[in-house]
């Protein structure tokens, strides 16, 4: 297991089984560093992980406490599959299959609350990990809040990893949904025509302005949803999505 997986895992542990309660101090990145063997800015992704799980506050210099739970953070959190992949050991590399601008329809445009018309940039893209397509990703990006990804080609970074570095959102919702596989997933995802598949729809916002939507297609059979949760009235920890 990668150092950057255990130690996370070994903090949502302790977190998750009560060991932690809220409002305890999460040992300093030197301690974690210290005891794990790791170099800071490893301790430190970990912690800005879990920051934005919503599991713990990191406060500027008083440190890291567990968060009290809070059932309106129960939701999926926000995929970065090169990190994924690199906290597994395993390469990962994308294809970009289309990338186009154009105007949005009538329909994205009810979901989203984007204006009917309104410029779009449309990306398709193909997710391998060890070389093995993992999901396929359909998604559009606001160009009117998001200017910048007109020129950008995505080469170094999926679109979904450049938004995560570039662009802060506020709100976000997700809908989850089972679809079998048609002509298309058969020949991007390599599996058989009508083969169960999960279809994880992601919407972005920054303060009420939509930012991004993307619908990511994973095949069934090699994917979960791990949903984490407090006793009833107490609150919900947000879900992860994980290989099976």
């Amino acid at each position: 297991m990668h150092i950057y997986e255990r130690i996370r895992d070994d903090i949502e542990r302790r977190i998750m089984s009560g060991e932690w309660a809220p409002g305890d101090r999460v040992p300093f990145e030197t301690e974690l560093a210290e005891q794990y063997g790791c170099s800071r800015m490893t301790v430190n992704k970990v912690l800005s992980a879990l920051a934005n799980q919503g599991l713990i506050i990191r406060k500027r210099r008083a440190g890291s406490v567990v968060a009290a739970p809070s059932a309106d953070r129960a939701v999926l959190e926000i995929q970065d599959f090169a990190l994924e992949a690199e906290r597994a050991g395993k390469t990962y590399q994308h294809k970009v299959l289309h990338r186009g601008v154009e105007a949005i329809d009538a329909a994205a445009a009810t979901r989203t609350g984007a204006r009917a018309g309104s410029k779009v940039l449309c990306v398709t893209t193909l997710h391998l990990v060890e070389g093995q397509p993992e999901a396929y990703e359909e998604r559009i990006i606001n160009l009117a809040a998001v200017p910048e990804a007109r020129t950008e080609q995505f080469e170094q970074m999926p679109p979904g990893t450049w938004l995560l570095n570039r662009v802060p959102w506020t709100d976000a919702e997700h809908v989850i949904r089972a679809v079998n596989a048609d002509a298309k997933l058969h020949k991007h995802l390599q599996i058989p025509s009508g083969t169960a598949c999960l279809l994880l729809e992601r919407r972005t916002w920054q303060a009420g302005i939509f930012m991004t939507e993307a619908r990511i297609t994973y095949p069934g059979e090699r994917h979960r949803l791990v949903g984490r949760f407090s006793p009833a009235g107490t609150g919900q920890f947000p879900d992860r999505s994980k290989p099976a």
